[in-house]
């Protein structure tokens, strides 16, 4: 079983500034699967409680000289810990630059190695980093997991396809930062969000108590997926009218989550995605939020780079 690769300047970039930070506010351990043309950050995924969250890039997003050998398909999965990473890799891009004398152009090598840590009789899986300067090297060790057997590779690669699936209608919010003040001032009115979502382009989040019911709605958003017009009759009805109407209608669906699920999900606006779309899964299993990445420069979605989360529901006979 053997990885090593090199860290791309962009690599970097999209590792330090972005990702780690938002996987960092998601929870302390996560999956790393490596595979032949991918990486994957897999948070919870294996466990039904929970915010579940997977980013996928693809290998030269992130990585120049890309070496990978396993006997099982050339896949390696292990946990660690997010954060002992995120220190490592900001650690290593400042020693790169110290060694450049500013120019963060020294390569930053990666790869999975067994030590022999002290005190210790038996050697132990670390992912390591390795820094060279013109005339020493600096190496960072993270300590990982023993890394996954043959069947649980297969579990947690079992997992990650069945949460690749789409909802059959998906709304587009451009601005997500709007549903992180409606959520930062109302998390303190209660702990369940109900989360409406029409064919017609309506987004519905609205927090409810015995004493108030507070909300917002974005409407008329751009629709992919199963998409239907809104009735002429509906026009001048209120927000919660017109969802009862179109939940009625079965152009609608209506999900509870909790606050601090949906509050967790919106720290992936630290990746810095340019809009986000949320769908309802059928039978309302699972709020999903798929974060869209464009090319810089364009209006074209970048495909090499991939991050979603699925929220579980809570059981409305529960609060």
């Amino acid at each position: 079983m053997k990885f090593k690769a090199f860290l791309t300047e962009n690599g970097v970039s999209l590792l330090e500034k972005r990702f780690l930070p938002a996987f960092d506010k998601m929870g302390k351990h996560c999956h790393l699967l490596l595979t032949k043309e991918h990486l994957f950050f897999l948070h919870n995924l294996l466990n039904g409680d929970g915010v579940q969250c997977i980013a996928q890039f693809r290998k030269d997003v992130l990585f120049d000289d890309y070496r990978i050998s396993s006997q099982n398909e050339d896949r390696i999965a292990f946990s660690l810990d997010i954060a002992l990473l995120y220190r490592a890799v900001k650690s290593s891009v400042s020693i790169c630059t110290e060694f450049s004398g500013g120019l963060a152009s020294n390569r930053l090598q990666i790869k999975l190695v067994k030590k022999l840590p002290p005190n210790c009789t038996q050697p132990m899986p670390f992912l390591t980093f390795e820094t060279k300067g013109y005339k020493s090297a600096v190496i960072q060790d993270v300590p990982i997991s023993k890394p996954l057997s043959r069947s649980q590779v297969i579990e947690l690669q079992t997992a990650l396809d069945s949460a690749q699936d789409l909802p059959p209608t998906l709304v587009q919010v451009q601005d997500p930062n709007q549903l992180q003040n409606f959520v930062d001032h109302m998390r303190h009115v209660g702990d369940v969000l109900n989360v409406t979502i029409s064919k017609h382009g309506d987004l519905q989040v609205q927090i409810s108590t015995t004493l108030i019911r507070l909300g917002t709605e974005f409407q008329r958003l751009s629709v992919i997926g199963e998409k239907s017009q809104a009735p002429v009759e509906d026009r001048n009805l209120s927000a919660q009218a017109r969802s009862e109407r179109a939940i009625a209608r079965g152009d609608a669906q209506s999900v509870q989550v909790s606050v601090k699920h949906f509050s967790k999900s919106l720290q992936c606006h630290l990746t810095k995605p340019d809009s986000a779309f949320y769908g309802i899964a059928p039978q309302g299993a699972c709020l999903t939020v798929i974060f869209q990445f464009l090319v810089p420069g364009t209006r074209q979605t970048d495909k090499s780079i991939s991050l979603h989360c699925r929220l579980p529901v809570l059981d409305p006979g529960s609060n």
